[in-house]
């Protein structure tokens, strides 16, 4: 069965940015629940329990059940249509002649002091499981004293409904060009970005790569960057004289000095750096490096088949990055729908492009750009945590969920540090477990940019037009019969693309139709919303019409 969707193109230019709503063809939904019934689990030994590896049969098996008896994907779509901003927008690669839609949130603060702010997901969370941090960075309390924002979060390329770039394509530079493109568009000429995890668990160090490459290829427009956990080695004589004196003074004596402070040396050699008999660990051994992912279509082809290898990959990943997180279990099958709608292949394989084809950086822009630094120290955080909790967590998950450490010093050689924090614990699902430390760096750095470029300053702010008219056909049909009606859309609702364009990567087919009878200009932006705090993760989302996964190769039962 072919995952379909197609488009009632409007007139406009690859510039558009249209409302964008979800909506899946209950076929595919139907062969969804016939996989999940047929499920076959490999047997395991009950006792004793593997040393060795991780044995997910006990979690597995109700989660099953969940999705199969009380589990509702059209409640969760309808959650996040009428709660999350969404729009989605065409962008041309120019180094083939595709064009790909990138799917993104656009949370426009009521705030006159509000200013704009790039928020990359971890890799390979989709832009629709972070709506429960809208409301925490563009509607603060008391938005004297705490800065407000504009909010963007936009879904990588390949993953959940933006589209996969073409093969051999660079994807760290390309992606890097798209999100300022994006930016732009939105009319935000200058904006701040920042990470939602640790840069060193990352696979391949995505997250860390593209705010990275944003701040040094795209300085004119981002501003500053808020880098969490990112993977810097110490200052080299050659490369930074001053910044390599002062560490090697103050690493030979252990004291806090010249920046360093006695928790970076503690928190070191909880790593195992300083001891000599000791290394510390690469990045490809820290959080979902773990999975060395370099062929992905072995793995795409188990995973697009399979909804309940798909679960069980998804919660290894939430295993490496954070054991103690317990998540409902609403919670984790919307991270797995979000994968299995669209089709994981495409993530998978931007994944491996970035293992198996790192790009080379230039060096260091000048002058250096400002930077936020957040680490963790690894210590036991400042929370209560019941002894039953840690228990639950076994030895093994624990190994698995390793961290790492970056002396925010360390920064220098690269960066104008404007702000630091060390943080107590580990990074773990931060955007989950402690989002307001992501909320924390983003401000300080915005505070210290403030005071000295003008340029980020907030301007007055067009507001979005409104979305007049949906139409909609049954997934049920065969002849495009489109009726359409006026609507009144509620103001959390943004866009899907517009203009004739090239077809995407990933297949699209047609069961649904969708469109709108009046397109974004270029610079559209969501009015100001009171966005409530959805009340679980969001799902997949889709055109203003019925669509499915926009993959190939789903055979028709």
């Amino acid at each position: 069965m072919a995952a379909v969707v197609e488009e009632l193109l409007v007139p406009g230019g690859s510039d558009e940015v249209k409302p964008y709503k979800i909506h899946f063809s209950s076929k595919y939904l139907d062969l969804t629940k016939q996989k999940l019934e047929t499920t076959r689990l490999p047997h395991e030994l009950s006792e004793p329990k593997s040393k060795d590896w991780w044995e997910p049969k006990s979690q597995v098996e109700p989660l099953i059940d969940f999705w199969l008896e009380q589990y509702s994907w059209r409640t969760q779509e309808d959650l996040l249509n009428t709660e999350l901003p969404q729009f989605r927008s065409s962008f041309s690669i120019p180094s083939s002649e595709s064009t790909i839609r990138i799917h993104f949130i656009h949370a426009h603060s009521s705030h006159a002091n509000a200013i704009p702010l790039l928020l990359i997901p971890p890799f390979p969370f989709a832009s629709l499981s972070f709506g429960h941090l809208i409301k925490l960075f563009t509607e603060p309390e008391d938005a004297e004293s705490s800065q407000p924002f504009h909010l963007v979060i936009p879904s990588l390329p390949g993953i959940a409904f933006s589209d996969a770039l073409p093969n051999n394509t660079p994807v760290i530079s390309t992606t890097a060009d798209i999100l300022d493109s994006l930016m732009s568009r939105l009319e935000y000429p200058h904006y701040l970005v920042t990470n939602a995890s640790s840069g060193s668990a990352s696979p391949a160090e995505i997250d860390f790569k593209l705010a990275n490459r944003l701040i040094n290829y795209h300085s004119d427009s981002c501003l500053g960057a808020h880098l969490i956990s990112p993977p810097l080695a110490k200052p080299k004589l050659r490369e930074a004289p001053v910044e390599w004196a002062k560490w090697s003074l103050a690493s030979l004596f252990h004291v806090p000095i010249l920046g360093y402070r006695s928790e970076d040396f503690s928190a070191l050699e909880r790593n195992g750096y300083v001891h000599a008999s000791k290394k510390q660990p690469m990045p490809a051994q820290i959080g979902l490096n773990q999975l060395s992912l370099q062929e992905p279509n072995t793995l795409s082809y188990a995973l697009c088949d399979s909804p309940t290898g798909l679960l069980v990959f998804i919660l290894k990943i939430l295993r490496l990055l954070s054991p103690k997180k317990k998540f409902t279990p609403t919670d984790v099958i919307n991270f797995t729908q979000l994968a299995w709608l669209p089709g994981p292949e495409s993530a998978l394989r931007f994944w491996a492009h970035c293992v198996m084809h790192p790009e080379q950086e230039q060096k260091s822009a000048t002058p250096k750009p400002k930077v936020g630094i957040t680490v963790f120290l690894g210590d036991k955080p400042n929370v209560e945590e019941g002894a039953e909790a840690a228990a639950e967590v076994d030895e093994f998950a624990q190994d698995e969920a390793k961290d790492s450490y970056t002396c925010p010093s360390w920064a220098n050689a690269k960066y104008k540090v404007v702000y630091t924090n060390r943080a107590t614990g580990k990074s773990g699902l931060l955007a989950w477990e402690r989002p307001e430390i992501i909320v924390a760096g983003v401000r300080g750095i915005a505070a210290s940019i403030l005071k000295s470029d003008s340029r980020l300053r907030p301007s007055p702010a067009p507001t979005t037009a409104p979305l007049e008219r949906v139409v909609v056909q049954s997934d049920t049909a065969t002849d495009e019969q489109p009726v359409s009606s006026p609507v009144n859309p509620r103001p959390a609702l943004l866009a899907p693309p517009a203009e004739e364009r090239e077809r995407p990567h990933r297949a699209i087919s047609g069961e649904t139709a969708v469109a709108s009878s009046e397109s974004i200009s270029k610079g559209a932006r969501s009015p100001p919303l009171e966005v409530p705090e959805p009340a679980r993760l969001a799902a997949p989302s889709s055109d203003a019409a019925e669509e499915k996964p926009d993959k190939e190769g789903q055979q028709s039962h």
